[in-house]
This record gives C-alpha cells, sequence and structure tokens, in this order.
C-alpha cells in the first residue's frame, strides 16, 4: 500500500535495491557516496532469521553468512559455535526486564477494553506482592547460566552511561523473605491448592514474552521460584513479529499487554536517559484512548515520579541532572513494578573473515560499514 516504503533514500555507503518485508533487504554500492571507490562490497544482504541460535550458527560455525546482530542465544549454546568466527558482546543501555501489569488484563469495561486504567489489577497493586516477587527472583542464576558473558545481573533501570548509574539500587535472591512478606500481608494457602489467596483472589499469573530459546529458558527459572514462594505461573509465548508489531488490533502486543507479567528487552539509545525515562510517566501509558500508542505497557503511574521527570527535564546543571536521574531510577526499583533482571550486551556474530567491525553502545552495528572488508 505504500511502494516508496521499499524504496529508501539515503547518503550512506550502500543504497536499497531490493526489500522483502520479513525477508531480506538487498543493498548494492552507493556511487553517490562520498568514498564511493573505497567500498569493499558490490553487494550486502541482510537476511531476516527468525531464530538467533540459527543466525549464530550460520556465522560462528558453518561460515554461511558473515555477520549477525542481537544474538539472544543462551551461554552454552554460543559456546557450541566455532571455527568460523567470534562472540563481539558489547555493553550499552539495554536491560532485560520484567513488568508487572498495574491493570486487569482479565477483566474488560463496557466498550471491552482489557488492562485498563480504570479496572485496577486485583493483586499486583499490592507493593507487598510486587516485593515479594522480586525477592523471589534468582537474577544470577539467570545471568551466569544463561546469559554468561553476554549479560550481567542488575537491580537498575538505567545501567549506562556510568554517571547516572545509581549505587544505591540492590537485589537479593531470598524467597524465605518473599514468603514471609506474603504470610504476614495475608497471603496464604487457605484452600489447599498449591496457591497463595486472599478475601477471595488467588495468585494466579500468566507470564507472556516472545518466542526465544534463552527467554523461555528465563520462564523457567522464574515460574520455578515463584511457584516455590506459593503463586501459581503460567507461561506464554508470543512470535517476536505478532509480539513486537506495534499492530493495536492485536491483543498479543506489548503494548496491549493481555497477561501478568510480561519480559522484553529495552533502554536508553544515546547517552542521555531521559527519553527512556519518559518511558515510565504516566502520560506515555498506552491505552484504547490513544489507539495503544506508548511505551509505559505496565501502565505505572506515580506523580512523585513524573515531578522528578519534569524537573530532569528543565535542570541545566549536570550534576543536579544526574542526581534527578538517580532519584528516579530509585524509585523505579522501589515501587517494584519493573524488575530489572540483566543488563544485556549487544551481541554480534562476527565472521573471521570480516574486518573492520568496531561497534559501539551508542549507534547501530553497521555505523562504521564502509570501512567492513573481507579477507
Amino acid at each position: 500500500e505504500a511502494p516508496a516504503n521499499l524504496v529508501p533514500v539515503g547518503t550512506g555507503p550502500y543504497r536499497v535495491t531490493e526489500f522483502k518485508p520479513g525477508d531480506v533487504i538487498v543493498f548494492e554500492s552507493n556511487p553517490n557516496f562520498r568514498d564511493a571507490n573505497e567500498l569493499a562490497f558490490e553487494r550486502v544482504a541482510l537476511k531476516g532469521v527468525g531464530v538467533a541460535t540459527s543466525a549464530a550458527r550460520a556465522v560462528l560455525q558453518t561460515g554461511n553468512a558473515d555477520f549477525g546482530f542481537n544474538l539472544q542465544v543462551e551461554a552454552n549454546v554460543l559456546k557450541q559455535f566455532t571455527g568460523a568466527g567470534q562472540v563481539v558482546a558489547t555493553f550499552g543501555a539495554l536491560m532485560e526486564r520484567m513488568l508487572l501489569n498495574q491493570t486487569d488484563p482479565n477483566q474488560a469495561t463496557d466498550g471491552g477494553e482489557r488492562s485498563s486504567l480504570s479496572i485496577p489489577h486485583p493483586f499486583l497493586t499490592d507493593p507487598v506482592v510486587r516485593q515479594a516477587i522480586n525477592l523471589a527472583l534468582d537474577r544470577d542464576t539467570i545471568a551466569t547460566q544463561l546469559y554468561g558473558q553476554t549479560g550481567q545481573a542488575t537491580a537498575n533501570v538505567v545501567v549506562n552511561p556510568r554517571p547516572f548509574v545509581s549505587s544505591n539500587a540492590t537485589y537479593e535472591f531470598a524467597p524465605d523473605k518473599a514468603a514471609t512478606l506474603l504470610d504476614d500481608a495475608g497471603w496464604i494457602d487457605s484452600n489447599g491448592d498449591g496457591t497463595r489467596d486472599k478475601d477471595g483472589v488467588e495468585l494466579n499469573l500468566v507470564f507472556q514474552t516472545s518466542v526465544n530459546t534463552l527467554r523461555q529458558k528465563t520462564q523457567e527459572v522464574v515460574k520455578q521460584s515463584l511457584e516455590a514462594v506459593g503463586l501459581s505461573v503460567e507461561l506464554k509465548s508470543i512470535d517476536s513479529s505478532v509480539y513486537f508489531s506495534g499492530d493495536p488490533a492485536n491483543t498479543d502486543t506489548v503494548e496491549r499487554f493481555e497477561a501478568d507479567i510480561q519480559m522484553y528487552t529495552t533502554g536508553n539509545t544515546d547517552l542521555d536517559p531521559m527519553d527512556y525515562l519518559q518511558t515510565f510517566t504516566c502520560a506515555d501509558i498506552p491505552q484504547k484512548d490513544n489507539n495503544w500508542v506508548g511505551y509505559n505497557s505496565a501502565r505505572y503511574c506515580n506523580s512523585e515520579y513524573d515531578a522528578l521527570w519534569n524537573a530532569a527535564q528543565k535542570e541545566l546543571a549536570p550534576t543536579k541532572r544526574q542526581e534527578l536521574v538517580i532519584q528516579m531510577n530509585d524509585l523505579l526499583v522501589e515501587d517494584a513494578v519493573i524488575l530489572p533482571l540483566v543488563h544485556r550486551a549487544k551481541t554480534a556474530g562476527v565472521s573471521d573473515r570480516l574486518q573492520g567491525f568496531n561497534p559501539t553502545p551508542w549507534d547501530a552495528n553497521t555505523w562504521n560499514i564502509a570501512e567492513w572488508n573481507k579477507q
């Protein structure tokens, strides 16, 4: 319906000759580029691969590809792929997190809207339940056993740049403390079905994320931990092309969030985290009224947080601005609606034949593709 979108115009080293959405983009060297005579490739093909493991194998083991990116692959699997390339992990500001829905995904308004601000979640609005979930998360196991060199356990929402990273936030894997918190708040298994309840409300959770082997392994670790303290967890996996599509008509998107918990990665894409931190303000909540546009999918709304964000947005003194960002981070951590899990590296596979790759966490992997060449 918009053919011009398939033939973008730019001034970079390579230009698009073919674009099949969801499949492949083919580029040719751009004769109008400033250093056109120095380009190493006549043709570059960017192939979409639905499974990160397949992409990693093609670059690192079989040599069928020269470069692969966003290789969110289990650490012990990456180690098996040898002989044709190397893993390059660059730590920027990406962070894998769990989000606890503050609205009820199981109840609909008269207009048919689920996860509506008009219907609060029956138990995830209880700070005791959120803190118990937080204490039950085994971040170190997830980071070391699943991510390996490509991830580090974290409690922070802002993980880079360093001047904005809080030293106040900590995490603790303490299932006994989690159980005690729930006991003291009256969340007990009153009917003997294995799941805690209170006033007729059972702690039953649906936990969704995208289809990815590493994410499904993470889900399993979380499910085991939460069920050990008396919560019931149903796992749901959604194809990435749907989950991250932003399609307002599809109930399985990140924005619609018709589940209790969801998990994905995001972070600030540049050195200033303010745009990223804006995604936790009340104004950024996706709802039916705004056609499900917004990044605050957890429906988190805290006037104190919004006031801090507004103050930081106007603050010109660098040190004071850093302090305000750290306060925002610490408030998010304290409220435990966004639960940081792993500081994720930008993970690429680079063929031993490919030269010139120079990664940075603050730009696209291909920012200097004009300097790439093959031996």
